[in-house]
C-alpha cells in the first residue's frame, strides 16, 4: 500500500451509509437470503443491524441458522437484488472531489466484501484511488493505518473504532441508524 502515501492527505470512507444509501438493497438482500432459509425478518430489524459483518447479522436475525451459509446466500444474491437499489448519499461526490481537489488520496474500507464493493462503486460511478473490502471496526483501522489514512469518515460507531485504531482524525456522520449523541459518545471527533 506504500503507492498511497505520497506525502499527501488520505481519507478514508466507509462505504454503506456514508456514500451510498444502501439500506432498501440490503434489506431485500438480507430477507430474501433468509427466507431461503426458513427464516423471516423486517426491513425494520435489518436496519438496526446495519453496519455490522453479514455473519453476525444473519446470526442475530436468525438465532441457531447456519450464518456461514446464510451468508453465501446473501452474497449471490445480492449483485441482482441488493445493487440495483443503492443510491449516492447527498454530498458524496462532493466529499470525494474536495479531497481530489486538494491533492489527496480516496479510499474506501468497508465491512461488505471487497467484491460487493466493486460492484457498488461501479454502479454509481464513485471514482476512488483503493478499495478494502470485508474488514470491520479495528481491522479496517489496520488497513488505514497502512495506507497512512488522516481521517476516516463513517456512520457507525465501529468506524469510530477504526479511526482510533488508525490514529486518524474521526468524521461521523448520522446517515446510518446510529445517531449523532451514539457516535460522538464512541470518541467521534
Amino acid at each position: 500500500m506504500s503507492e498511497l502515501r505520497d506525502g499527501g492527505l488520505v481519507v478514508g470512507f466507509d462505504l454503506d451509509m456514508t456514500l451510498v444509501d444502501s439500506a432498501e438493497g440490503i434489506a431485500a438482500t438480507v430477507t430474501a437470503a433468509l427466507a431461503d432459509f426458513g427464516h423471516v425478518t423486517t426491513a425494520q430489524e435489518v436496519w438496526a443491524l446495519n453496519g455490522v459483518p453479514l455473519e453476525q447479522t444473519m446470526t442475530a436475525l436468525a438465532p441457531g441458522i447456519d450464518a456461514a451459509a446464510a451468508a453465501r446466500r446473501y452474497r449471490e444474491l445480492y449483485p441482482r437484488l441488493g445493487v440495483p437499489a443503492i443510491r449516492l448519499l447527498p454530498g458524496a461526490l462532493d466529499a470525494l472531489a474536495a479531497v481530489k481537489r486538494s491533492g489527496g488520496t480516496t479510499v474506501i474500507v468497508s465491512t461488505k466484501v471487497e467484491r460487493a464493493v466493486r460492484l457498488v462503486v461501479e454502479a454509481v460511478g464513485l471514482r476512488v484511488d483503493a478499495v478494502a473490502g470485508g474488514l470491520f471496526a479495528q481491522a479496517k483501522g489496520g488497513y488505514l493505518r497502512e495506507v497512512g489514512a488522516h481521517v476516516y469518515v463513517g456512520d457507525h460507531p465501529g468506524d469510530v473504532l477504526a479511526a482510533r485504531a488508525a490514529g486518524a482524525t474521526s468524521v461521523a456522520v448520522a446517515t446510518g441508524p446510529h445517531p449523532a449523541s451514539a457516535l460522538a459518545a464512541a470518541g467521534a471527533d
